[in-house]
């Protein structure tokens, strides 16, 4: 990278002053290195940020086929380090000496005590690590790479997970690629063994599912078992974010779980336009990733995918357990269910056989592209539908949006009603349900109904869009004593048996509490998840308070 081909070169790789480095000293430690050392290396945990005091150090990408992108050379007065210096997760690049080295290292605890301490260095510092991570997303260089065709369903699917997480990652067609071809001649030779996936140190996964990919990425660290938590929160969306923004800012010790990526069902919308302070919208994605990084930077701990089994409320203690589908268990002296909803499914046979192949719960970039010049059908009527299918009509031929009702007016905001009225190639179909789904390992036919006439029509389409609706994530609930409505979401408050209308966000359990749109009359918006994650750090601090 240089001035000239990133735009925004000055502020990713600044320099620091002498002064500067004098102020940040105490929060690390010297340490030498020879000509040719390696100070870092992709694929392995970092030791956090390193500022460089004399000497050169080569900062290059390296993928999971040898393949070496050279990025820059630092020296003297620069700091070397993205966003994973926040929590020692693995370096996603390689970073060696030339020439002998003495560099300052600042652990990841240091980095985030330096980030709060000295608030505008902490800013220009924060901003280069997040310019620097979207560096490499965008250069598709380094990291894993995914080898596939770019209109497979299952390519499609990985990419989604690895976007959604922040991992660099590139794509190699093996149409148009010698050494993809040559790989699959070798890794893949049933059809069903693609797309392959290879890891930055080599090893080779065919068609994984997401759990394998994180192993072998490392992405999730060894808990803590052992450590005892002030807050665990369960669910990485908007609510759960908030949640660990605020109380980690306040000093509580944090642990965010989550089973796919952070940002919810709200990390998949194509672009939030009724948020406040964002006139001219923001994408899910974007919102999520600046909270993941402020969670991470005011020191909460975060574990992506793992899978919440349970809720052990029963201990003498006082304390809970989170069990996890490998073993683990959590500890922590209180609980904040933010697990939100999962997206509600078609009663269609055949259904789960298309997931990721053809049946989308959401639209972003990866999943327009297979849309690209096709007819597709969406079902839905509330605004994220409304903002998947103007989305989509900038790439798909035609969207067919599904109702069951009269139309959008009742269940959409006006602003994305006239959007749709206003695109030529949208057509709302009133009411109208999806009865059929057929296809040969992907989705290749969808059939309709018309529900006033019975008629029924078949069509070609690739790519199904469900938008209607999610129910709560609240399964793993089932053994704790936490009341659930009739529908499945989470009591508070006064409306607990045991209700305590001064703790109207926490659960009929003392000490567990529930926000966002796992909770039973929560607004159901992001604004509301967001704001509920800010207020029940209050109730959290009464209740803490209160056991000692």
């Amino acid at each position: 990278m240089t001035p000239a081909t990133f735009a925004r070169y000055d502020q990713a790789f600044p320099e620091l002053t002498e002064a500067e480095i004098q102020r940040i000293r105490r929060f690390g430690d010297i340490h030498r290195y020879i000509d040719g050392e390696a100070l870092f290396e992709t694929g392995k945990p970092g030791r956090g940020m390193y500022v460089v005091l004399s000497g050169h150090v080569a900062i290059c990408q390296r993928d999971g086929l040898g393949h070496i992108t050279p990025i820059i050379d630092q020296g003297p007065g620069q700091f070397l380090a993205e966003i994973a210096a926040l929590s020692g997760r693995p370096s996603l690049v390689d970073g060696r000496a030339e020439g002998d080295v003495e560099a300052l290292v600042i652990a990841p605890e240091g980095v985030r005590r330096l980030l709060i301490a000295e608030a505008e260095l902490g800013e220009r510092i924060m901003r280069a690590l997040i310019l620097r991570r979207v560096a490499l997303i965008d250069s598709e260089a380094g990291g894993v790479v995914l080898i596939g065709s770019p209109m497979s369903g299952d390519v499609a699917r990985i990419e989604s997970f690895l976007t959604r997480n922040a991992i660099p990652h590139h794509l190699l067609d093996p149409q148009s690629d010698l050494e993809a071809r040559e790989l699959i001649a070798r890794y893949a030779p049933a059809p069903t063994d693609l797309p392959l996936v290879v890891a930055p140190n080599g090893d080779v996964l065919r068609n994984p599912n997401e759990n394998a990919i994180a192993r072998a990425l490392s992405m999730v660290t060894t808990a803590q078992s052992e450590k005892l938590y002030d807050v665990a929160i369960v669910g990485s969306g908007p609510a759960g974010l908030s949640t660990a923004v605020y109380a980690a800012s306040e000093g509580l010790s944090v642990i965010v779980l989550d089973k796919r990526a952070f940002g919810g069902q709200a990390g998949a919308s194509a672009r939030i336009e009724n948020y406040l302070g964002f006139p001219t919208g923001i994408t899910g994605m974007a919102l999520a990733g600046r909270a993941f990084v402020q969670a991470q930077k005011f020191g909460s701990e975060i574990m992506i995918p793992v899978y919440v089994t349970s809720l052990d409320c029963a201990r003498k203690d006082g304390t809970f357990g989170i069990h996890l589908d490998d073993g683990t268990v959590i500890n922590a002296r209180s609980v904040v269910i933010a697990s939100g909803a999962r997206y509600r499914q078609l009663a269609v046979d055949s259904l789960g056989e298309f997931e990721g192949r053809g049946i989308w719960y959401w639209a972003s970039p990866i999943e327009a592209r297979l849309c690209t010049n096709e007819e597709v059908v969406l079902v839905g009527g509330g605004n994220s539908a409304g903002q998947a299918a103007v989305f989509l009509s900038g790439y798909a031929s035609k969207v067919r949006v599904m109702v069951r009702g009269e139309g959008l007016a009742a269940t959409m905001s006006r602003y994305l009603v006239d959007r749709i009225e206003s695109a030529p190639n949208i057509e709302v179909m009133p009411h109208t349900e999806v009865v059929g789904l057929t296809g040969d390992r992907s989705l290749q036919q969808v059939r309709w109904r018309n529900r006033k006439s019975g008629e029924e029509t078949e069509g070609a389409i690739r790519n199904l869009f469900l938008f209607i609706g999610a129910d709560p994530a609240t399964a793993w609930l089932k053994d704790c004593g936490v009341e659930l409505d009739r529908t499945g979401f989470v009591i508070t408050g006064k409306h607990c048996s045991n209700g305590d209308a001064e703790m109207p966000l926490q659960s009929c359990v003392p000490g567990v509490f529930a926000v966002g749109d796992v909770r039973a009359g929560s607004v159901k918006r992001v604004g509301g998840a967001i704001g509920e994650g800010a207020q029940v750090v209050a109730a959290l601090h009464r209740y803490l308070a209160g056991q000692g």
